[in-house]
């Protein structure tokens, strides 16, 4: 059962998965004041069992906002409740609150389309319990790393700034030859001192135009190439948008919605540009005649197998249980991967600086054990 894409108007999409975002937005190192994938799994969670219990959505989101502790979560529903009592769909209620994202109220568009609305919020709730899971995980994970590399970098920062040109001052009142790693090292000092400043300049500069370009196309495609190359991360970021595209696919399928119409909605879901222009290009594809398969085959931004799978799915006319078995692989496989990159990242961080930090000591004390060897 299809439904009119005419209806659905596009909407400004946040900023692309990242690895600041991973560390911030998603992990929530640092406290949040908004309606987070916390709140929301629990909001989730609660609305589907009431909604299974047969109370109504009024009824449902009532009993929810009586459960809320903070008055800002009670306004958040309240507004949502009103927005009901006036008319508004589900949908068009959430659309109009920030707080929720497009891969949920389009969502929720499906379920009242579709009759499955209690269906899609279980999903949804389902979604974000995975999600957290995942989040704690690398939040614990990354959590030590993270410190140890400011720590590391403030005292790298200290010494070149500071240590290092302290050593170069005693080493010019002796007037000796130093060897070509401590002439490097200050060299670099020199350097780093001069440019410091400098340096901060630039990094403020790219941090504003990020935010002020977040949601334009070059910019969400260069951050998206430049991540890609950074090793563990670009693999990581594409499995994790490959797990939420067919987690998104088999919630329309499952819901009786045309291939089309869910490649459409899918790109409205699914933050990442390039799934987002694979999406265009299949939908142009299966217009002109091709099959699913063929115009799955044709992108390079999805896995061979997904595409031997979709082949299967056709043949059998079981869409929705090979988007569902391709939804479980590709979360089983974004979970491996989170387990990996903390089991990696930290000795490979402690290695790194911890090699930096020797090599700067030894270029220092280097001169002064010859002199003390001449003397």
């Amino acid at each position: 059962m299809g439904f009119d894409l005419k209806n659905i108007q596009d909407s400004k999409k946040p900023s692309g998965f990242d690895i600041d975002k991973l560390l911030k937005t998603e992990i929530h190192l640092f406290a949040n004041h908004g309606f987070s994938n916390k709140k929301k799994e629990a909001f989730y969670t609660e609305l589907n069992v009431l909604l299974k219990s047969g109370l109504t959505l009024k009824d449902a989101l009532t009993i929810s906002i009586e459960e809320q502790k903070k008055k800002k979560d009670k306004e958040r529903l309240q507004f949502i409740l009103n927005s009901l009592i006036e008319g508004r769909s589900l949908f068009e209620s959430m659309k109009l609150k920030k707080d929720f994202s497009p891969y949920e109220y389009y969502s929720i568009q499906i379920g009242e389309k579709t009759g499955s609305l209690q269906k899609v919020i279980e999903q949804l709730a389902d979604f974000y319990k995975r999600k957290n899971a995942q989040r704690r995980m690398i939040s614990s994970a990354l959590s030590y790393p993270i410190i140890v590399l400011i720590t590391a970098f403030l005292a790298i920062t200290f010494m070149l700034k500071f240590v290092v040109p302290m050593f170069e001052g005693i080493f010019q009142q002796n007037n000796k030859e130093l060897p070509s790693i401590t002439k490097f090292i200050i060299s670099l000092s020199n350097y780093f001192s001069s440019y410091f400043y400098h340096g901060l300049l630039v990094i403020l500069i790219l941090v504003l135009v990020g935010l002020i370009s977040k949601n334009k196309n070059w910019y969400r495609g260069l951050r998206t190439g430049i991540l890609m190359k950074i090793p563990f991360v670009g693999e990581f970021q594409r499995k994790i948008k490959l797990a939420q595209f067919t987690q998104s696919m088999y919630l329309l399928t499952s819901s009786k919605v045309a291939i089309l119409e869910a490649l459409e909605l899918t790109k409205k879901m699914i933050n990442y540009l390039p799934v987002e222009k694979a999406l265009d290009k299949m939908a142009k594809q299966l217009l002109t005649g091709k099959s699913l398969y063929e115009s799955f085959k044709n992108q390079k931004i999805f896995d061979s197998r997904m595409s031997s799978l979709i082949k299967v799915a056709e043949e059998t006319n079981q869409n929705e249980v090979i988007f569902k078995r391709l939804a479980d692989q590709y979360n089983e496989e974004v979970d491996y991967r989170a387990k990996l990159i903390s089991s990696t990242i930290e000795p490979i961080i402690i290695l790194v600086l911890g090699s930096i930090v020797a090599i700067i000591l030894i270029a220092m004390y280097l001169p002064m054990f010859t002199m003390s060897n001449l003397m």
